[in-house]
């Protein structure tokens, strides 16, 4: 399994890597131009990832306004909204507008900072990002 963590705080960032990356390969990026580039060189290379957790208050480009452009990408490559790449948004912002505003474009879920990683792992399992990991690592 494939997953991307967007987030330009370097401790929230080893913080999800060191629990997402017994789930799958972990990739880093620190601001929205970033995010955007790494996702769509993803997807070029037929390699899209399975997972992103996706800070919404990133330099350069918010988190917003790059999942807008992942969705926007997928639907230009043909990419089924159920076949995309599952979007967890994070941050640490109180405002609803934005966490609305993520629901409104495609995110499947949000997580509040400091993340409860019993609760981030609930969503995955959810989200039925386990068993896809399970499965990357049968292989």
């Amino acid at each position: 399994m494939r997953i991307l963590i967007a987030e330009d705080d370097a401790v929230s960032s080893k913080f999800l890597s060191k629990f997402l990356s017994k789930y799958g390969d972990v990739d880093f990026t620190i601001d929205g131009i970033e995010t955007a580039q790494a996702f769509l060189m993803a997807i070029e290379d037929g390699r899209p990832y399975d997972l992103i957790c996706l800070d919404i208050m990133m330099p350069k480009v918010d988190g917003v306004k790059v999942l807008k452009a992942f969705r926007d990408i997928e639907k230009k490559k043909g990419i089924k909204s159920d076949k995309g790449s599952k979007v967890i948004m994070t941050t640490a912002l109180a405002e609803t507008k934005y966490v609305n505003q993520a629901f409104e474009i495609g995110c499947e879920a949000y997580v509040a900072k400091p993340i409860n990683l019993k609760e981030l792992a609930e969503i995955l399992a959810k989200l039925g990002i386990l068993q896809l990991a399970k499965k990357d690592v049968n292989k």
